[in-house]
């Protein structure tokens, strides 16, 4: 895709995340330390032109704390990421600029982080749905991966949104929905999840990375 358009905001609207250095050992946070991440903002991992952008709903307070997307221990994204062949090994959320490399980055509809996602307001969540549309229209990854159909259908308007590839269109971007990895998520257990996420792989025209033996 060439150029931009009128409707693609500057830059500095969405400055270039921040790159941390190396991960080391990242310990469980405290109960202090968890009460004190609310409404912190986790830095998106982002690059130009990914393959797939995934995007949660929101950050949780221990990704809050420890400033790293996915990093509450009962959540299923990174070994759902990991046996549909998108990663060839389970990463740890601190290892998540390993992404990058893959073609592969992370989001979130709303920054802020909160205990539980139902904590937003449906006001946010659609805000949170035009500031995603501006920085997909930014960014160009060729497939946008939201996780969450609640959260999806609230910020994008589509009241009948289910698992799988979408009409809608951002800019050039193709969008497919995912369903919420999070351990609460009783409705889609791990084996159901993982095979959404091959699914989207597999239209992405992604290879399958070998797992580790």
């Amino acid at each position: 895709m060439s150029g931009r358009t009128e409707d693609t905001p500057p830059e500095a609207e969405f400055p270039r995340p921040r790159v941390r250095t190396s991960p080391g050992r990242v310990p469980g946070p405290s109960r202090s330390e968890l009460e004190a991440a609310r409404s912190k903002v986790v830095p998106d991992l982002l690059a130009e032109h990914l393959d797939v952008l995934f995007c949660g709903i929101n950050p949780g307070l221990a990704s809050g704390a420890l400033e790293h997307h996915f990093a509450n221990p009962g959540t299923r994204f990174w070994p759902a990421l990991h046996g549909s062949g998108f990663t060839p090994r389970r990463l740890k959320p601190d290892e998540e600029d390993a992404l990058l490399s893959l073609g592969l980055g992370i989001t979130n509809v709303v920054d802020r982080t909160t205990a539980q996602a139902d904590e937003l307001s449906r006001e946010e969540i659609v805000e949170g749905g035009r500031t995603l549309r501006r920085k997909v229209l930014l960014w160009r990854p060729r497939w946008l991966a939201v996780l969450g159909v609640t959260a999806y259908r609230q910020a994008f308007g589509d009241r009948g949104a289910k698992v799988g590839p979408q009409a809608m269109e951002i800019g050039g971007t193709r969008v497919w929905l995912l369903p919420n990895p999070s351990g609460r998520n009783a409705h889609w257990q791990l084996g159901a999840l993982t095979e959404e996420f091959a699914r989207l792989r597999r239209a992405a025209g992604l290879p399958e990375r070998s797992p580790d033996t």
